[in-house]
This record gives structure tokens, sequence and C-alpha cells, in this order.
């Protein structure tokens, strides 16, 4: 699964639709054609009549083309450094697609005829912005008709699942070890969902490795921890506060009564654009039934209202009308420190305006409301949260959506595929493109394809 465990994921995990893969399905056609090329090459019994611009130790005259056998690497070039993720899959793909159809339309397989080396997911990939200085992390020997059909889906489940694990990885760093919920999936097609819950959580476990943390990965869809044994979560929508017509504190009850204890109890609380007035409202709802059923000798049942937190998420042209009421400036709209502060304060001193509270209740209604954790959503990426961070501003978990997959100048992780070598007798060669050479990487180790 990942160097954090020694073990790979498998096909069990991946389930590939191999017949498609196998016949360029989803390939940039010209590999389709090349492989279809080299393939009716072989069969000819074509023979190397041109003449190569390189210096090479050997006549290649009368060579096979068509069985030519090449060194074939995989690398990013995503500076400092890349979160490897998708190496598995990849691998996968060599497994069961590498290969060829035969005279009557019959898959041969050749996976076994392949010298696998890779990486395990989770590993970093630094890059100091020499292409000539990359850091492989899978490499392939064999007969490029054998797999060149391969190199498109190989690349995008590497491109994919490290751009996410990096951009979640970095997100992690800026929180300072808090919490960062997953809340991607809304921005993209569910196909993708599972790939990516499984990056989200390679980055959870190299931040907890690299920074001795212990925290959780939270996804919020069942697919987003498919491939690792997790199980989506997550507050309140904003639809089912308008079923209840607004009424945010009668929907966060009914959620208590209908729901396990286990599940934690987040509010939504910017529905009606008063985050400390709603938060105040369901804080002291909880607490009223927490109390009678406690008084009533219901232990059990009062665990149903225990009030994890409260999630803050308002629109980014919006002010919420507490700050309103606080006096601040015009600029503070959306998700901004001073709500944050305020909504904080309120919930800290909420248990000063109940009734009752004596020597036994008044510390239980104090820890009550000192427990409730602070979530924010709506816009959230690192400069952000760095923001957030250096101003000490009180919150306890980070609701991070579609800046995790951001893909622009300075997040792009797209994986490249070069043939570095050809096997010329039975000598490696080298035989990349001018500007690209091969590559080590110390992480590399023989991989047997058998396993997937």
């Amino acid at each position: 699964m990942s160097v954090f465990n020694g073990k790979r994921l498998t096909n069990k995990t991946f389930k590939l639709d191999i017949e498609r893969m196998r016949r360029g399905w989803y390939s940039d056609k010209y590999f389709e054609t090349i492989g279809r090329l080299l393939t009716e090459m072989s069969r000819r019994g074509y023979r190397f009549e041109g003449h190569s611009p390189r210096a090479l130790p050997v006549d290649p005259t009368g060579i096979s083309i068509g069985e030519m056998r090449v060194e074939m690497q995989w690398f990013t070039r995503r500076e400092p450094f890349a979160l490897v993720a998708g190496v598995d899959k990849a691998l996968t793909m060599l497994r069961y697609c590498a290969g060829h159809f035969d005279e009557n339309g019959v898959f041969v397989e050749t996976w076994q005829d392949l010298e696998v080396e890779a990486v395990q997911d989770g590993v970093f990939a630094p890059y100091d912005g020499n292409p000539l200085n990359v850091r492989p992390v899978l490499k392939v020997r064999g007969r490029l008709r054998d797999f060149c059909v391969l190199e498109t889906p190989t690349l995008g489940i590497l491109s994919r699942a490290s751009r996410i694990a990096t951009n979640v990885y970095n997100v992690l760093r800026a929180a300072r070890g808090k919490p960062v919920l997953f809340f991607p999936a809304r921005f993209d097609v569910h196909e993708v969902q599972a790939a990516d819950g499984y990056a989200y959580d390679i980055a959870v476990q190299r931040f907890n490795q690299d920074y001795g943390h212990q925290i959780r990965s939270f996804v919020s869809t069942d697919a987003q921890g498919d491939w690792w044994g997790g199980a989506g979560g997550g507050t309140v929508p904003h639809a089912v506060i308008a079923t209840f017509l607004g009424d945010t504190t009668a929907a966060m009850l009914a959620f208590a009564a209908t729901q396990p204890p286990e599940v934690a109890r987040v509010a939504l609380v910017d529905f009606e654009n008063d985050c400390v007035g709603t938060s105040l409202a369901v804080v002291r709802a909880y607490w009223e039934r927490y109390r009678a059923l406690l008084e009533a000798g219901q232990e059990a049942e009062a665990r149903r209202y225990v009030l994890f937190g409260v999630r803050l998420d308002t629109s980014g042209n919006m002010r919420d009308r507490s700050i309103v009421s606080l006096g601040m400036p015009e600029l503070d709209l959306g998700v901004n420190p001073r709500l944050v502060t305020a909504v904080r304060e309120a919930l800290d001193h909420a248990w000063q305006d109940w009734a009752d509270l004596d020597e036994t209740w008044l510390p239980r209604a104090q820890a009550f409301c000192r427990q409730v954790r602070i979530i924010v959503s709506g816009g959230f990426n690192p400069e952000k949260i760095r923001r957030f961070e250096r101003l000490a501003v009180p919150v306890d978990i980070y609701a991070v959506g579609s800046s995790l997959m951001s893909n622009d100048a300075e997040t792009n992780t797209d994986f490249t595929a070069d043939v570095v070598r050809v096997c010329l007798g039975d000598q490696w060669v080298p035989m990349a493109k001018v500007g690209r050479a091969a590559a080590d990487n110390p992480d590399l180790k023989p991989v047997d394809l058998s396993i997937f």
C-alpha cells in the first residue's frame, strides 16, 4: 500500500477495466498506433536499415526494431518535491495489460518479461529545476510494443494522485498539525474519489511521520476511503436546514435524536448569517437536553447531545451579522479571523446566560461549552490557512475543498515518461531525447508483478 506499511495494493482494490485498457481505450491514440506498428514490424521481420545520428558502440544494422527492448522512466518536475502516490495502480496496469494481441485477436500477456523497479507510495520525489536531474518513481525494461499503450493511463494516475497528495501535505503543514477535512468530492466527477481519498490519506500519514503528529484522516464520502478502509463523515448540509425552515437548532436536535452517538454532532451555523447567535442557540439546546437526560439517569442517551463542533461556512461576499454588531470593518467578509474569534469567545462564555447552574452543574456547563470545536470552510488554501495560523485564530479543524485539486504553475505535478536507453545486443545504450537522460533514485526497488 505504501512506504508506511511496506505492502502494495492490488487489482482486488483497483478493479481495472482490463479489456478496454489492453485495447488502448484510455490511451492517447498514437500509443495504440505505435504498438500496432511495432508488432507488425516484428511480424514482417523488419530489420533496421537507417542511420542513427548517435555514436553507438555497435553497428545497429539488422537489429529487429519490432523486438527492441527499451528502458523507460517515469518522473515528475514539481519543485521542490512531489509526494508520490498512484504507483501501485500503475504497476497493476503493467501486470494485467502489458502484452499484445496475436493474429487471432487473443491477448498475449508479457508482464513476466518486464524488468520493473518502482518506489512505494508515500516517498518524496525532489526536483531542483534541472530536467537532467530528475528522480524516477518507476522504471521498466522490456519490449516497447508490450507496454507503450500504458503510458497514458500510468502517467495519469501518477500525476493525479501525486498532485492531490502533495497539495494535501502542503495544506497540513500550513495548518501546523490541525486536522484537515477532505472536502473536494463535489468539485470533480465521482470516478476520481477513490484515488483522491487515497492520496489524501497518504499525505496524512506522511505528515504524521515527518512531524510526529497523530492526526486522523477525515473524508466526506465512502468512496474516498475505499482504497484504505476509511468511511465518509461530515456535518449537516444547508439543504436540511432549509427543510427545517431555517431553524438550525431544530435540525441539529433531530440529527442528535436519530444518529448514533458515535457520529460527531457538528452544527453548520451560517444559514441565517449569524454564526454567533446560531452557535449559542444550538449549544444551549444541546445542553438542556444533555442535562435533563443526565438528571433522569439516562447517561447513554445524554451522549447524543454532546456538541462536537460548529462549522462556519459564510460566503465570501457576505459579512456575518455577528461582525456587524461588533462594529468591525466592512472588509471582514466570509469566514475571517474576527468572526472565528467572536464565535470562540461566545461559546466559551455561553454558560453565563444559563439558569440554575449550581456548584454541581457550573463546571460541567463550562466544560460543555469550551469543548465545542470550531471548524472553518470556504475558500481555504495554504496561503489563507498560514495567515490564520500566524494570527493564532482559534480554529480547531480546517475543511478544505477545491484548492486541494489545484493544478496551476505552482502545484502542477504532471508526470512524464521517457525512453532513456535501448538494448543493442547485450548492451544498454543511452537513447534519451536531447535534454533528458537516464536518472537514478535510491528509493527504486525491484518489483515482482505477480503479486498484483
